[in-house]
């Protein structure tokens, strides 16, 4: 039985989801099966995104002064 996507690391997630569409691109899944990868797949794609989501949101830019300095921190602005 696989283990809950909720349970997942980044790491197990993002390795299954690629072992998940390298089968769904083979085409030798019957229709049934195809489907519980698929949605599986998109279970472990949303996981992997809230990973990292939260990884980008804990990382901080550090302000420098004009003779450069720390000053303080900022949130991660992603461009």
């Amino acid at each position: 039985m696989d283990k809950p996507v909720e349970e997942l690391s980044f790491e197990e997630a993002l390795g299954e989801l690629e072992r998940i569409v390298s089968q769904l691109e083979t085409g030798s899944a019957q229709l049934d099966q195809a489907i519980g990868l698929y949605e599986r797949g998109d279970r472990l794609r949303r996981r992997c995104a809230e990973r990292l989501d939260a990884a980008q949101a804990r990382i901080e830019a550090i302000r420098l002064d004009a003779e450069g300095r720390p000053t303080g921190t900022q949130p991660f602005a992603a461009a």
